[in-house]
């Protein structure tokens, strides 16, 4: 009765815009990489929120921070200035390798921070243009909106200097090779710089909401030396794959590329809303007072933040994904193959296993001698998983985003494998309904 009465009082009362909604979960409460409803049932979750809590639910040392911080707030925001904002700032020059005099703006989200990153390099340059890439994400409102290509995709409005260049996708290369398609997309970059008025070039390290693909090895790289070699600014968006996720402290590290700005949001906070952008200071300091948000920078938060970065360095959390990770997708990859699961069913609809750490994207396909796309398929999986105890999301039209919380434990991980496999061959079998996952349509 209480989860369906949450349902009910959820639709009367919390507005339409903001649910992106997989499943009818009712959770009451988390802890480490679990999750448990108002029911009392368990579930693995391999989402951390959209990689929100990194560090997993009710994590000790980041309570703990809160609680003290919250008991003696010096203010609430940067017209006051309080010492945990500056530490914050100051490990974060410390954690981003750069040169040069830098800077880092605090705020609410790794929207704002993408959002500052990008109007402050458009005044600091005096050039309007923008490069970023299809089925990008960036942010949810403001430039950051209006240069994300999957919202621009979606009916969201682009920006009028925004230019959009294909992302190379290894599974489905978009010029018919996966050399081809890099060297295509590059040239469009190139182009684009050419004419001289591109203030900065926006890039993901991972395209997560767009199809979780993993670029191919040397793309960064070759993009990164050919942006820097105009002067031209590059942006890596590191909100939701950075930060020990990807088995190094920085997804671009896989690339040994040093981006001129780096934005972190989402697992920052260890489950509390920051953001922060690190660039050069020339970029960052002007014009003053121009991204004001009354509570950016709270102490609140930046204690929780600053918890979050001492963990993730102390305990070696960043070699842990990239262990934990070779495991999580050498299990899914058995699938693949055929082995590893109850029947061997479900080979046929895993199309690609990909990812960095505890940064996976399964791609699921009609089958695999067409590897047709499978929206509804996958759907139905998300959906049939939840019901079996493991909540994931999917992004692009039918990719498993599996980010679970970084404390995850192996034993957690072969059970979401069971789960993965089971979840599928029931799909197959005709177990999940199209009214049953009608009302939960996610992206």
């Amino acid at each position: 009765m209480q989860h369906e009465e949450l349902i009910r009082r959820d639709a009367a009362a919390v507005a339409g815009v903001e649910k992106l909604r997989f499943y009818p979960a009712t959770m009451r409460s988390g802890s480490g990489a679990k999750l448990t409803d108002l029911d009392g049932r368990e579930y693995i979750d391999l989402t951390a929120t959209w990689t929100a809590a990194g560090l997993g639910y009710g994590h000790p040392r980041v309570a703990e921070a809160v609680r003290q911080a919250l008991g003696g707030q010096p203010g609430s925001g940067l017209s006051i200035m309080h010492e945990n904002a500056v530490l914050l700032a100051e490990r974060l020059l410390e954690l981003v390798p750069g040169s040069g005099d830098r800077r880092v703006y605090i705020g609410h989200a790794g929207s704002d921070a993408c959002d500052v990153a990008l109007r402050c390099a458009r005044q600091a340059t005096g050039k309007p243009r923008v490069v970023a890439f299809q089925h990008s994400y960036h942010g949810g409102f403001g430039l950051a909106q209006s240069v994300s290509g999957v919202l621009v995709e979606g009916g969201a409005e682009p920006d009028p200097g925004a230019v959009f260049v294909p992302y190379p996708n290894p599974f489905r290369p978009h010029a018919g090779t996966v050399e081809a398609s890099v060297d295509d997309s590059l040239r469009l970059v190139e182009e684009a710089l050419a004419c001289g008025d591109v203030a900065i070039v926006a890039v993901e390290p991972i395209l997560s909401d767009g199809g979780f693909v993993v670029p191919p090895e040397g793309f960064l790289s070759r993009l990164a030396d050919l942006v820097q070699s105009t002067g031209t600014l590059l942006m890596v968006d590191e909100v939701k794959m950075g930060l020990a996720r990807p088995g190094l402290m920085h997804a671009y590290d896989h690339e040994g590329v040093t981006p001129d700005i780096v934005c972190f949001g989402k697992s920052l906070g260890g489950g509390l809303p920051i953001g922060a952008a690190v660039g050069p200071a020339w970029v960052l300091d002007a014009p003053p007072a121009s991204a004001l948000l009354t509570m950016a920078g709270n102490s609140v938060c930046s204690a929780a933040a600053l918890a979050v970065l001492d963990e993730l360095v102390e305990h070696g959390y960043a070699a842990r994904a990239a262990r934990l990770g070779e495991h999580f997708m050498g299990r899914l990859r058995e699938l693949q193959s055929g082995g590893g699961s109850q029947d061997g069913r479900s080979a046929r609809y895993i199309g690609d296993v990909r990812g960095h750490g505890l940064c996976i994207g399964l791609e699921l396909v009609k089958d695999r001698a067409s590897n047709g796309i499978a929206p509804e398929f996958t759907r139905k999986v998300v959906y049939r998983m939840w019901q079996l105890g493991v909540t994931v999301f999917s992004v692009g039209a039918n990719v498993l985003e599996i980010t679970p919380p970084l404390v995850i434990e192996e034993e957690e991980i072969d059970r979401a494998v069971t789960v993965i496999d089971q979840a599928i061959c029931d799909v197959a079998d005709g177990l999940v309904s199209d009214e049953e996952v009608a009302p939960y349509s996610g992206w």
